[in-house]
């Protein structure tokens, strides 16, 4: 009797708790190939002048990337890692290892999709199926007491019906071994050169650091960034992370769980809102004509204000800010030197550790006035505001 193959196909998942397609395609295959692949159109320069992964996030991909691959190893695994275009290597694995179906997490973004229906195109030329997951999000899909083109479009009220009419799903079991063709290749990560970093690396640490916010006495804190590099590379469920802060958190760290709570709600708002209207996040109808000098002094840290320029130089040097603190940041682009927001937003796909299509470029998109939420856009007088109290 032949043996089943399944090629597990990693991208934002980088974990093996709560992982729909890792724990389905042990369930039911003989062998499971797990693959991860780096893309070089993730690290070129984008038509901005921009890199799409700047150095801080592939310093903290490969070093996530690293982490599972040790992990499926003490599990009698392994992760095959290469570089070079999914579209290509995939089919090729598939044909040298007789692969029967190929697994992946479904994404929204543009870029995301499109390689996806690549990988599927090529899969389809030698009869190979690619199967879809969704498990990015709090809510599944399919649990929504709306579908996907009647979503509510405020985001008070998207929350309030989730909350009342639909549930968190339970997290999937950790899976506990893993079986790997025999004679399988062995692959090594790419070289790349050292950076100092303060940050730690998979699914070991992020639940670690998820237990540590927990009991975090400073509320004053943004809680939730330090836990969304973790999310936003699938090194943490959010799935997992509803459950943990729902049972293990004591009363008197009950705002900690409310403020998690609330960035998972908004990263699961952006993406469906990235569903409903696809591509919406990425185009800007009034857009200005750039003024390179202006982006030059902006991302130089070389503004007319200090508190601007140090918050750029902390983003900079830890790719990872406050949200309140990218609210500056990006009400002073666009409202203070009047630039287009796609720059901005850009400008922090490049920079950011916890960089997430939907998420960020929603964000962006709010701040301008351009979002799908009306009551949350907001304009040059929030912007007025804002120059009072911390300018």
């Amino acid at each position: 009797m032949s043996k089943k193959v399944i090629l597990a196909w990693f991208r934002n998942d980088l974990r093996t708790h709560d992982n729909e397609v890792l724990y389905s395609a042990v369930e039911k295959a003989d062998f499971i190939i797990p693959v991860y692949v780096f893309d070089p159109r993730y690290y070129q320069k984008n038509k901005r002048g921009f890199l799409n992964t700047g150095h801080l996030r592939q310093h903290y991909t490969y070093h996530t990337v690293q982490a599972l691959k040790k992990k499926l190893q003490t599990l009698g695994g392994d992760l095959l890692t290469y570089e070079g275009l999914p579209e290509e290597i995939i089919p090729h694995l598939v044909q040298k290892y007789e692969v029967d179906e190929v697994y992946h997490h479904r994404e929204v973004a543009k870029r995301e999709t499109d390689i996806s229906e690549l990988v599927e195109e090529a899969l389809w030329k030698i009869k190979i199926n690619l199967k879809h997951f969704i498990g990015h999000t709090l809510y599944h899909k399919e649990d929504l007491p709306f579908p996907i083109k009647d979503i509510p479009e405020d985001f008070h009220i998207f929350r309030k019906k989730i909350e009342k009419e639909s549930r968190v799903r339970d997290p999937l079991p950790d899976i506990t071994s893993l079986r790997i063709p025999p004679h399988l290749e062995e692959t090594s990560l790419p070289e790349l050169m050292e950076m100092s970093s303060s940050y730690s690396f998979g699914e070991a640490a992020a639940l670690e650091e998820l237990h540590s916010v927990l009991t975090t006495a400073d509320t004053a804190q943004d809680l939730y960034v330090r836990l969304s590099p973790f999310l936003a590379i699938g090194a943490l469920s959010p799935i997992l992370t509803y459950h943990i802060l729902s049972t293990e958190t004591s009363p008197q760290y009950k705002k900690n769980a409310a403020q998690i709570l609330d960035g998972l709600l908004r990263r699961d708002y952006y993406r469906f809102m990235l569903k409903k209207h696809p591509n919406l996040f990425f185009s800007n109808p009034q857009a200005v004509t750039l003024n390179q000098e202006l982006l030059t002094k902006w991302t130089n840290s070389q503004t007319e204000d200090e508190t601007i320029n140090d918050l750029m130089r902390t983003l900079d040097q830890t790719g990872n800010l406050p949200y309140s603190d990218r609210e500056i940041l990006a009400l002073y682009w666009i409202y203070e030197y009047q630039q287009n927001w796609l720059y901005g937003a850009a400008w922090f796909e490049q920079q950011l550790v916890d960089y997430a299509p939907s998420t960020n470029y929603g964000f962006w998109a709010h701040l301008a006035g351009q979002g799908t939420s009306l009551k949350n856009n907001k304009s040059y007088k929030d912007w007025e505001k804002t120059r009072k109290v911390f300018l």
